[in-house]
């Protein structure tokens, strides 16, 4: 059986870790090749890992043909879709995914807007005969849907795909460093994400820390919430003596620093919390 291998969907899953390579390795040698290779053609486009093993080892395995693909696009969602099914995948595979997945979607709905639009007898048959066309991912709470996550940690996988170093991206991957302070770590520069790295799981805590203390620092304090009702009934009263309309003042200007003094406190409960997060995965 001549089977073709494509480097590009080779590499569009996160490859396996060593132990998770071995232990399917294990598997295999141990129980054979259960589950069938899926074939798109002569393009082995699931089973990668399993399909290396049995050649290495001359393990016999079956095949199973997935015929309904037009394109590589349509490949590559099926793809996605098959491993954000799989329990072992991570909150960071998963984000990733569904950001890759929103990408084709968007990139395929610009090509058909550019292209000219075909009749509509040709458009039904063409849907007929081709995939399903997926659902557009419009905003962050779709792809957060799709991927099984919540959309702040989708806002963190985004900063994370967008700024940080390769060091910290694959601190990511092998669990060192949670997304979260991962996200937070992303904002500095390239060279101290990667001393960051270098340094150990708690050298990148120590960095989120610090970032996390000095976006905390640079934030203006909010303004002290008005008390409008009591203001101006004092302020317009005939009967108001001039004692009450200072002791108004001195009393709105206590409601301005507890509310300053609140949000101070909030801020440095959702620090704790992210620490606390941090200890917890790293115990």
């Amino acid at each position: 059986m001549n089977i073709v291998i494509n480097e590009e969907l080779r590499a569009y899953i996160d490859p396996l870790t060593a132990n998770e390579y071995a232990a399917l390795e294990r598997s295999i040698l141990a129980e054979g090749c259960r589950d069938a290779l899926v074939l798109w053609g002569d393009m082995l486009i699931d089973g990668h890992n399993r399909y290396a093993i049995c050649q290495k080892h001359g393990v016999e395995f079956k095949t199973v043909q997935n015929a309904k693909f037009n394109t590589i696009d349509d490949v590559q969602l099926w793809m996605i879709d098959n491993h954000l099914a799989r329990r072992s995948v991570t909150d960071f595979q998963r984000g990733v995914l569904a950001l890759r997945k929103k990408e084709i979607i968007a990139a395929r709905a610009s090509a058909l807007q550019e292209s000219a639009p075909a009749a509509p007898e040709q458009a039904s048959a063409d849907a007929a005969a081709g995939a399903p066309e997926p659902s557009r991912l419009s905003t962050r709470e779709d792809v957060a849907k799709a991927a099984g996550i919540s959309s702040n940690t989708i806002g963190q996988i985004e900063r994370i795909t967008r700024t940080a170093a390769p060091e910290l991206v694959a601190a990511v991957r092998a669990g060192t460093i949670s997304i979260n302070a991962a996200a937070a770590v992303a904002s500095l520069p390239a060279s101290e994400q990667a001393a960051a790295v270098a340094g150990g799981r708690k050298e990148l805590q120590q960095a989120a820390k610090q970032v996390r203390e000095m976006k905390a620092s640079s934030r203006p304090p909010k303004p002290a919430r008005e008390q409008p009702e009591v203001a101006a009934e004092s302020a317009h009263a005939p009967w108001a003596t001039g004692q009450e309309i200072a002791d108004v003042a001195q009393l709105n200007k206590k409601i301005g620093e507890l509310s300053a003094e609140n949000a101070a406190l909030k801020e440095q409960v959702a620090m704790l919390s992210a620490a606390l997060e941090d200890a917890r995965r790293a115990a």
